[in-house]
């Protein structure tokens, strides 16, 4: 936990009246007694940009890790003659 995350934690803890392990032993509890996170977890919508950058960069970490130039039609085949030999 950050230090900003970490003061801000407390002071809220302490406007409730409780202290920050409280808090925690509250959640652990919550969690055990529901079998559940107490809140929703949400993932950040992925926009058509955002995909479009990370397609970029795996590209680009792609064509620096194959310095051969092998097509996919050369990797599969290097993948059948690995399993293979492995049987």
């Amino acid at each position: 936990m950050d230090d900003e995350l970490k003061f801000n934690f407390e002071r809220t803890c302490e406007s409730f009246g409780i202290s920050m392990t409280a808090a925690i032993n509250m959640f652990a509890i919550a969690v055990v007694n529901e079998q559940c996170i107490p809140f929703q977890i949400r993932a950040k919508p992925i926009t058509r940009d955002d995909a479009w950058r990370a397609f970029e960069e795996a590209s680009a970490v792609a064509r620096a890790n194959n310095p051969n130039g092998m097509t996919l039609d050369e990797i599969n085949k290097l993948i059948a003659q690995v399993r293979a030999e492995r049987g």
